[in-house]
């Protein structure tokens, strides 16, 4: 920072008795305006400049207009007044200390701690000194240190709200929530109405999953604070987390009017307009959060979900190469030397397609390898064990190799969920046709048997309620909940005469006895068994689950009952599918709303009882009964 020229620092002789007695009037007036209700800073102003011009060099005049010029907004002219004091005053504490605190403000840290630390030296017992060096450390990224200065402070000044508060924010940055909650409650016990600190404490609140206590701390924050950015922030996080959407965005917005350059509320707004079914507004906000942070890896692949969701693939596909950067795709990626097959042309040379997520995403993408052997290619799979045999009747594969098994030698290689990309998959020209899987005719036909004597009870039903579970990965863990139904809602559908249901639940709760269902998966040992049996369904009936994708892949009529904020793989606005042309999409009106889902599939398959499942094995829609 360039300083103004100020010759020798060295105080003129002071002003003559009566005009340093006008001086100190002045200066006590100025004080009354400035603090005055209505803010009366230009009075204010005139008179400190009135104290200038009898002394241009006068300490406190340079100080408490630099203040003044802080005040409204002319920061630049702020600096350079304070600075003048204190040059002026060069061996005085209070004016190296308020340059100190006004750099920090300014947000030039290593600045002020040159002046803060001058004061110190001066005076080591002022408190708020002591304060401002912990700041001025805190942000340089000086943990220990900044610690030790706000502890120092808080020696010198038991009840001193704010560097309680400091001390907190510098815990709550180290992962120290218990002990950053405690230094809040502690600052809020000597200042009740102090925003900052309820903010912070909201803040804690919240990692700790208290969400109720969180939202009525930032509440309270923003009721004192209005403009208290942090605090909508926050408060948004736990609408969000509340199911509480709309109110979720309307503080984002708040957020993002008074700070608009903070990457994560543009990204997170953009998470909640997903969840609203939103892609449009939310691939807005994501890209939004890319321009300020350019390798924002979570906010590329989640503008890829919103692109695929609205049918905008070859961006979408891009964007979803940023997977690989963020959990839990980061620890997967495989570290082959061979490269990794984009699309070019390859004639006569050998790709290993691997899978990569979860059984769903091979049960859906594994259509590509006939293709790749069709581009000239010697196919080599490796999918994970349970689908091994499912998949040994896949066309164009060479070899399959269960996931963990020392591969074959290939030349090139290609992650399963890639191959859109490389084969410049658009809406027009996904390979939608079935069956591309067979379930083992031995086993399809020895449960045909076991079941021919309930023929005479009428069409067979496959029910799946219920997701997996994946405690190890939260997000997936909220997905997982969102998509699964409580079986016992499925009951309407027990009410359409002459159906037999099966349950082809894997895990999950169970359901209630008093939905009359045959139940043979624990005799399932992989999802060869599992399409043997969903292979004898008249119509399969699934939450979106891996074994919904198994009856598309079979080309059996398949019924998905899908949450509000569903996956991009079902495209917004259809209710078919073009991966799935058997399949027809019963999705919820509202988020959570499965009462309305079941009850409009349940008046369908009424209206269907005569001749139903000819109607349903039709790859068109005309058969939906409007």
């Amino acid at each position: 920072m360039k300083r103004p020229r100020r010759g020798i620092r060295t105080r003129q002789l002071p002003p003559a008795p009566e005009d340093d007695r006008q001086a100190e009037a002045q200066l006590l007036l100025a004080a009354a305006l400035r603090h005055h209700p209505a803010g009366r800073f230009a009075d204010a102003e005139n008179l400190y400049r009135r104290i200038l011009a009898l002394d241009p060099r006068h300490p406190d005049g340079l100080l408490l207009l630099g203040t003044l010029a802080y005040q409204t907004g002319r920061l630049d002219l702020a600096v350079e007044l304070i600075d003048a004091a204190a040059g002026v005053a060069l061996d005085t504490a209070p004016y190296q200390a308020s340059l100190g605190k006004m750099l920090l403000l300014l947000g030039q840290p290593q600045a002020a701690l040159t002046h803060l630390q001058r004061a110190a030296s001066l005076d080591p017992d002022a408190a708020e000194t002591q304060n401002n060096l912990g700041n001025a450390l805190h942000r340089l990224g000086q943990a220990v240190p900044a610690e030790a200065h706000y502890r120092r402070a808080l020696d010198l000044l038991a009840d001193f709200a704010e560097a309680h508060n400091n001390l907190g924010n510098l815990f709550y940055e180290q992962g120290r929530t218990d002990e950053a909650a405690a230094r809040y409650r502690q600052a809020l016990e000597i200042h009740p109405d102090y925003p900052e600190a309820l903010g912070n404490l909201g803040s804690a609140l919240l990692r700790q999953g208290r969400l109720e206590e969180a939202a009525e701390h930032l509440e309270r924050a923003i009721a004192l604070r209005p403009g208290l950015e942090l605090a909508h922030f926050h408060l948004a996080e736990v609408r969000r987390r509340q199911e509480r959407l709309e109110e979720a965005v309307a503080h984002y917005r708040t957020a993002l009017a008074l700070n608009p350059d903070r990457d994560i509320a543009h990204h997170n707004l953009g998470a909640t307009f997903m969840r609203l079914a939103h892609p449009s507004a939310a691939a807005a906000c994501f890209r939004a959060a890319i321009r300020l942070r350019p390798d924002f890896a979570e906010a590329h692949n989640n503008l890829a979900m919103s692109l695929l969701t609205q049918g905008e693939m070859a961006a979408g596909w891009q964007e979803h190469e940023w997977r690989w950067q963020i959990p839990p795709h980061a620890g997967a990626k495989r570290d082959f030397t061979q490269p990794q097959w984009r699309g070019e042309p390859a004639m006569g040379r050998t790709l290993l397609i691997h899978a990569e997520q979860a059984y769903g995403d091979t049960l859906q993408f594994c259509r590509y390898a006939p293709l790749a052997q069709q581009r000239g290619f010697r196919v080599v799979l490796e999918a994970p064990f349970p689908l091994i045999r499912l998949l040994a009747g896949l066309p164009g594969v060479e070899r399959l190799v269960p996931a963990g098994e020392p591969l074959p030698p290939f030349d090139l290689h290609c992650p399963m969920l890639s191959l859109p990309l490389a084969f410049g998959t658009t809406v027009d020209s996904i390979p939608g046709d079935t069956p591309y899987l067979f379930s083992d005719s031995t086993d399809a036909a020895a449960w045909a048997a076991r079941l021919a004597p309930m023929a005479s009870a009428g069409p067979r039903v496959g029910l799946v309620w219920s997701g997996g579970r994946h405690s190890d990965w939260p997000a997936a863990a909220e997905i997982d909940r969102r998509r699964s139904i409580p079986p016992a809602m499925l009951a309407p559908l027990f009410s359409v005469p002459g159906l037999q249901f099966y349950s082809l639940q894997v895990g999950g709760p169970a359901a209630p006895g008093s939905l009359a269902m045959a139940d043979h998966m624990g005799e399932m040992r992989d999802f060869a068994d599992t399409a043997a049996l969903a292979a004898n369904m008249d119509l399969v009936i699934s939450v979106d689950t891996a074994v919904a994708q198994v009856a598309g892949a079979l080309g059996r009529p398949v019924c998905l009952l899908d949450r509000f904020d569903h996956c991009w793989r079902w495209l917004a606005g259809l209710r078919t599918s073009p991966w799935y042309p058997t399949m027809w999409i019963y999705r919820q009106p509202r988020p959570g709303d499965w009462e309305s889902v079941v009850a409009e599939l349940a008046a369908d398959m009424r209206a269907l009882s005569d001749g139903w499942h000819a109607a349903w094995a039709k790859k068109d829609t005309a058969a939906r009964p409007e």
